[in-house]
């Protein structure tokens, strides 16, 4: 549950600003509340509490993110085609922003692999951050992401020009293919959101 320390009259402008609606508390307490899907900010004195399953987007607007940050990801599918999951970690030079993971229905590894990192890249654009340095150890995802290589998967393309699509709104990127054990943090989450779901 992310706690923005910040004034709770210039959060509520930057929400207004980014199209949010914008409510009385509904206590006395509570200064203002913004309600989306699937998260809730509050508002008292000094602070902003932020809650729900999808805080990203609320937290990196009231956070004091942007410029560079590492982004890694991974994705797997247990019997290929089968139940998959992904995981990604945004780092900075402060340490690590955001992590997460989730499970994503059925489908193949290199499916899964782009969810990760369509999803990192997400999370990464809604911190602010526009100079991402990525990194999978999906050598596949890599080279198609990057032009190296082609795809005949309709599934696959569809997924990779998403990917090119949200890369265009960032500054710069690099997408950069690394060993397992680099990734392993991105391994980890994905794997931990397949153990908690069942």
């Amino acid at each position: 549950m992310p706690v923005i320390e910040c004034d709770p009259d210039e959060a509520k402008a930057e929400l207004v600003a980014a199209g949010f609606d914008v409510s009385s508390g509904n206590t006395d307490h509570e200064r203002w509340r913004v309600t989306t899907e699937n998260a809730t900010a509050v508002a008292y004195d000094d602070k902003v509490l932020i809650q729900g399953q999808d805080v990203d987007r609320l937290v990196g607007l009231l956070g004091e993110y942007g410029g560079r940050a590492h982004v890694y990801f991974d994705g797997a599918a247990r019997n290929n085609p089968g139940p998959a999951a992904i995981g990604w970690v945004i780092v900075t030079d402060g340490g690590i922003v955001t992590e997460g993971g989730e499970t994503i229905g059925e489908t193949t590894n290199n499916r899964a692999e782009y969810e990760a990192l369509i999803r990192a890249i997400e999370v990464a654009i809604d911190y602010g951050f526009d100079q991402l340095e990525i990194r999978g150890d999906s050598e596949l995802i890599v080279k198609q992401v990057t032009g190296a290589w082609n795809t005949n998967d309709p599934g696959l393309k569809e997924r990779r020009v998403r990917v090119r699509e949200l890369l265009a709104s960032v500054d710069s990127w690099s997408l950069q293919h690394v060993p397992r054990e680099v990734n392993e943090r991105a391994d980890s989450l994905a794997n931990d959101a397949f153990d908690n779901d069942s």
